[in-house]
């Protein structure tokens, strides 16, 4: 079943959370101008707030402030986040949904070595924030690849892909490119020596 915008409209209104879709909009891109809250502390996150990623996480609120604090992206890439596509879940009212295209220039000398000069796209990610009641943001996820075959950093999304997009990356399989596993492959291999058994 299709849900049309009335229905989402709807079932948004009947959900009764206290903010409407177009305030936890702006809520959200303040938040994501605001540097995640870091320069301030975290003001902007819940005591519960946690932090997710495809691999990474979940974050309590000290250990993100801590994490982006002593990694500091901005101080080696300059990044146009191109963020759009800002909606708010009907079965999460809570939740606003955005879409987020990266491009990335390694343009500065800082803690990855001298830059590189490279300028590379990464994949369309879906990325996510949640807010509670008094309107402090209680989830936070990033970096979930829409299309692995699109850009410049091995289908990699968030920092493993800035990583690997100037051949840093980390020395694990979550940070490389994703590759068919040795199962994966058998049981393509019966599946299709199981096929043209049939079809013989």
């Amino acid at each position: 079943m299709f849900l049309e915008p009335d229905q989402v409209d709807a079932m948004i209104k009947d959900a009764g959370f206290e903010k409407t879709p177009e305030e936890l909009i702006v809520m959200a891109k303040d938040f994501l101008a605001s540097g995640f809250s870091i320069p301030s502390g975290g003001d902007m996150l819940a005591p519960s707030f946690e932090f997710a990623g495809p691999v990474v996480g979940p974050l309590t609120k000290s250990e993100f402030i801590r994490a982006l604090s002593s990694f500091k992206i901005g101080e080696s890439f300059t990044i146009s986040e191109r963020q759009y596509d800002f909606r708010v879940d009907p079965f999460e009212p809570n939740r606003v949904w955005f879409t987020t295209r990266p491009l990335v220039k390694h343009d500065k000398n800082g803690p990855l070595g001298p830059a590189t000069g490279k300028i590379f796209e990464a994949p369309p990610q879906s990325c996510s924030i949640c807010f509670n009641k008094e309107g402090k943001v209680t989830q936070f996820t990033i970096g979930y690849v829409m299309d692995r075959r699109i850009g410049d950093t091995g289908g990699l999304g968030g920092i493993f892909g800035l990583l690997y997009a100037i051949d840093k990356g980390l020395p694990f399989p979550e940070a490389q490119p994703w590759e068919m596993s040795n199962q994966y492959k058998l049981f393509n291999f019966i599946q299709g020596f199981l096929s043209k058994l049939q079809g013989s």
